[in-house]
Formats: structure tokens, C-alpha cells, sequence
């Protein structure tokens, strides 16, 4: 079944989230930064979630940058605009950054048994104030290039990838956790440009996973990305072929409000194409789907498992201590160079 991923509310798993956890349709859980306060507490936290469903996805947002959950005890990642600026425009030297801070990012989760992260972000660096320098570049052909290298690190610890904010969360100012964007594009500005990394990506087979923005572009389709079987089902399925798992993005974003309640949300997410998703920071919303919301009977068609880390890339890279150190190095130079400049 699995259709479900949440969230925990600390440093450990209550009894009445233990609970949570065994429902059957709960497929996943994602970590927060109020979910860790070191590494040790990390590896804890993990082993009781395992003890009660060893099976569960579990993910975190630890792209580099601002948005990375967890610090003490794990390496800062500088954000992934910094990295081509880092290299003084120097692209070939940008990849092999790219490909070792995926690794970086990767092993150091893995270490920790934790599955996945949402990365990386694919959108352009433009005018989005959430995106900012989260994404590689406001060029979709360096976008591009370096988060492939990207995603080749994080295949080498033997991580999947997940692309977001699909067709593109660049080019519209307002913050999808606050607000409702809309991007007042025609479909031919979004297609030449915006969804073209998430369209070589996918063709190129690098991307296990997706994730749609909760952005409306009523150009296009009245309803939101991630709400719209024209984006999920027509275009992201049919024209472009991706055969992966489409995760929602939170639910509880205000730019999913529009949507009405949780149980309506979900359905229209759902209904859209999902295979799974996400509701985070509010154990109500989450109790309102796991108590009389009628799931779809059947099991998800690309179920969130195939995103669980590849065990003989993950051992390997474990062993791989020079490619860690020296991925540490690198991230700490990148970031020093960025502090220099401020």
C-alpha cells in the first residue's frame, strides 16, 4: 500500500507516532532539524524507527546550503549555486566538484542509515526567493551538467535521486510554503527552458524520483503541479517518460492550501499521479488521513522502495574513507571561498 510518508515531532519516536508508523499505508518518513540534536542521537533515532518498521523510506531535505537538517557531527555542503562561482567558471572543474560533494552528501546520510535525500534541486536560479542558490545555475545547460555529476556522486554511495521542483519553481518570486505562486508563463517559455533539465535527466535515466512544485500555471493547467494530471500524467509521464516514483511536495504548504482539507488534498494529489505523499508539521493533518480516508486499493504502480539504497554501491563507498576525507576538504574550501566573499 504505501502511500503516506510523515514526520516525527522530536528527538525520538513517541507511542502514539509508533503507532503512526504501523499503518499500512505509511510508506515513508522524513527528519527534520527538530528531529536531531547529534549524530549519535541520529543513529538512535534511526534504530528505533528501524525496530518498528525496518522497511520504511526514510528521507530528509539535506540538499547543502541553507537547506541542509542536519550540521553538528556531519559536513557543511555549500549550496549548489556557490560551486560554478567556486571554480571560477571553470565547468570541468565545477562537475568534479559536483560529483564529490553528491558523494559527501550521500555517504554521510547513509552512514546514519538514513535512505534518501530530496536532491538535487533543478530549477533555475532566477528570481524564486525559496530556490535562491539552492539550485547549480540559472543556465538549464549547466543546471544541467553539473547536476548529473551530482547525481553520479550520489550513485557512487549508492544513493537515488530526486529531481525537484517539477516543471520549475525558478522563475516565480513567491514562497510556496507561504504563499500560492503563480507563474504567468505560456506552456512555450516553461518547455524551452525551465522543465529542460528534468527532461535530459529523466531521458538520461538518472532520476529515480520527482518531485512537482506547488506552483499554478494557468497558462497551462488551472491546478498546481503537483495537483494536475496534465503535468504529472501527460507531460511528466507520457511526453517525457518517467518511469519513477512522483513524490508530493508537503502538503501543509500554503501553496497547496488551495486544494481544501487534508482528505481533499490528498485525493487531488493522488488523483494527479503521486505515488506518494507528504504531510509534514501537523500531526493532525496526518491522524485526518490515517483515520477514515479512503486510499486507493491498490498498491502505489512505482512504489517509494525503489528508491532504497543500492547495499553493495553503499558498502563499498563506506570503505571508501581517502574519497570521504578528501569530498570533506573540498566542501570546507568551496565554503571558505563563499565567506571570503560576503
Amino acid at each position: 500500500m504505501s502511500y503516506l510518508m510523515l514526520d516525527l515531532l522530536s528527538l525520538d519516536v513517541s507511542e502514539a507516532e509508533s503507532e503512526m508508523l504501523r499503518h499500512p499505508q505509511v510508506g515513508g518518513l522524513i527528519l527534520f532539524s527538530r528531529n536531531f540534536s547529534s549524530r549519535d542521537q541520529l543513529i538512535r533515532l534511526v534504530q528505533q524507527i528501524r525496530q518498528i518498521r525496518p522497511e520504511l523510506l526514510i528521507a530528509v531535505d539535506h540538499e547543502g546550503g541553507r537547506v541542509q537538517r542536519f550540521r553538528d557531527g556531519f559536513t557543511v555542503i555549500p549550496a549548489m549555486g556557490d560551486i560554478l562561482p567556486a571554480a571560477k567558471g571553470d565547468i570541468a572543474l565545477a562537475k568534479r566538484w559536483a560529483c564529490e560533494l553528491g558523494f559527501l552528501m550521500a555517504i554521510e546520510l547513509l552512514a546514519c542509515d538514513i535512505d534518501l535525500s530530496f536532491a538535487p534541486v533543478l530549477d533555475l536560479n532566477g528570481v524564486s526567493q525559496v530556490i535562491g542558490k539552492r539550485s547549480f545555475s540559472p543556465e538549464p545547460a549547466e543546471v544541467i551538467t553539473l547536476a548529473e555529476s551530482f547525481i553520479a556522486g550520489m550513485a557512487a554511495a549508492g544513493m537515488g535521486a530526486v529531481g525537484k521542483h517539477f516543471p520549475g519553481h525558478g522563475s516565480v518570486v513567491a514562497d510556496s510554503h507561504y504563499e500560492k505562486p503563480i507563474d504567468e508563463r505560456d506552456a512555450e517559455a516553461i518547455f524551452a527552458k525551465d522543465i529542460l533539465p528534468f527532461k535530459e535527466l529523466i531521458a538520461k535515466e538518472k532520476l529515480l524520483g520527482v518531485m512537482p512544485a506547488h506552483v499554478v500555471y494557468p497558462k497551462v493547467d488551472p491546478n498546481s503541479a503537483g495537483f494536475s494530471e496534465y503535468w504529472l500524467k501527460q507531460v511528466l509521464r507520457k511526453e517525457l517518460g518517467f518511469n519513477g516514483v512522483i513524490f508530493s511536495d508537503d502538503l501543509g504548504m500554503q501553496g497547496a492550501g488551495f486544494a481544501g482539507d487534508y482528505r481533499a488534498r490528498a485525493s487531488a494529489a493522488l488523483a494527479a499521479g503521486c505515488d506518494m505523499i507528504l504531510v509534514c508539521n501537523d500531526n493532525a493533518g496526518v491522524m485526518s488521513l490515517l483515520d477514515g480516508f479512503t486510499w486507493p486499493a491498490s498498491a502505489p504502480q512505482y512504489p517509494a522502495s525503489l528508491l532504497k539504497p543500492n547495499a553493495a554501491q553503499t558498502a563499498a563507498a563506506l570503505d571508501n574513507t581517502a574519497r570521504w576525507e578528501n569530498a570533506k576538504q573540498l566542501a570546507e574550501q568551496i565554503c571558505l571561498a563563499q565567506q571570503a566573499k560576503v
